[in-house]
């Protein structure tokens, strides 16, 4: 551990890692439950706040910097109320935004999570409000971001895609970042939603159990996904399993099964997976193995999903999960 923890410390600061990708605005809305309503059967919501954190590609950036790694984040932002939310939000993160695209037509992503709960009750979530931007990323814009990736690329130890669908991570910007991952020699780390197939020939992936499901099908085997990892032509695939911890299939080694960190229950898991490749990313940006990187992403999933909301893992927390894993690996070998 005290060689990871020294990566930490020493080498994070130092790795400039590019995401680029579709950017969210996760908005929390919390009220209080009042009364019942006299027009209809439903409960009262009083608005008491609303926060605007940063979701998607922009969560990815924000953990990258919350764990001292440099961030430096490519996508397209609106010109509108929750855009400047979530450009203020990503700004006091310390995520460098210069490469950002602010466009006239599109409408930042955003998810309302609506969180209701009596007085002095804990708030629970009761129903989440997704509004979509609807408009294509034209070929301006998309000329504009693939300018800015290759600016922002320049001193890059590592890119992330992290792909949600809204059109940022088309085949165009793909297609460059694998060029310009292949001129560095550095590793292209992709998180797809839906369209992990889509993108071949990337370094490495961290699809989630439901994700790989979604390809494979229910009951999929360690052989299974070894195939797929083989026909995408990725070196290795990091899959989360949520309480059931990681599987990292590695190209011509054997499964490495990761049990979970923590807790089997999960707080939240809103935006672990953006926590997950931001370690994972850190990681690989350093030298380090995937068997290596995929134990930091391991015990930054697992310190995420304690915490409520779309949450980031600063570099202290992490160094400690890591120490306090070792101690309980060494007292179970003792056993």
């Amino acid at each position: 551990m005290n060689d990871l923890a020294e990566i930490i410390k020493q080498k994070f600061p130092n790795k400039t890692v590019v995401i680029v990708g579709d950017m969210v605005a996760d908005q929390f809305l919390r009220g209080t439950i009042a009364r019942v309503s006299r027009e209809a059967p439903v409960f009262i919501l009083r608005h008491d706040e609303t926060e605007t954190l940063a979701g998607g590609a922009a969560n990815a950036a924000t953990n990258v910097a919350s764990l001292s790694g440099n961030a430096v984040l490519v996508g397209i932002v609106g010109k509108d109320a929750n855009g400047n939310a979530l450009l203020e939000r990503l700004r006091e993160s310390k995520v460098n935004c210069d490469f950002l695209v602010a466009a006239d037509k599109f409408s930042t992503t955003t998810k309302v999570r609506v969180l209701a709960g009596q007085h002095f009750a804990p708030r629970q979530q009761v129903i989440r409000i997704d509004y979509e931007n609807q408009q294509p990323v034209d070929d301006e814009t998309t000329a504009q971001l693939k300018a800015n990736l290759i600016k922002a690329c320049e001193k890059a130890a590592a890119i992330i895609i992290s792909d949600y669908n809204y059109g940022v991570a088309n085949k165009e910007i793909t297609r460059l970042a694998q060029q310009i991952a292949a001129e560095k020699n550095i590793p292209l780390i992709v998180d797809s939603r839906f369209r992990l197939t889509e993108f071949h020939g990337a370094t490495t992936a961290t699809p989630n159990q439901e994700e790989v499901e979604q390809i494979l099908g229910k009951g999929f085997t360690e052989t299974d996904c070894a195939e797929l990892c083989r026909r995408l032509g990725y070196q290795s695939l990091l899959i989360t399993r949520g309480n059931k911890g990681m599987l990292l299939i590695e190209k011509d080694k054997s499964p490495l099964q990761m049990e979970a960190v923590g807790s089997k229950e999960p707080v939240d898991v809103t935006g672990a997976g953006d926590t997950v490749i931001a370690a994972y990313a850190l990681g690989l940006a350093c030298g380090l193995s995937f068997a290596e990187s995929a134990r930091l992403a391991n015990n930054a999933g697992g310190i995420v999903v304690m915490k409520k909301g779309t949450a980031s893992v600063s570099a202290e927390e992490l160094i400690s999960s890591l120490s306090k894993t070792e101690i309980f690996e060494q007292k179970a070998q003792t056993l």
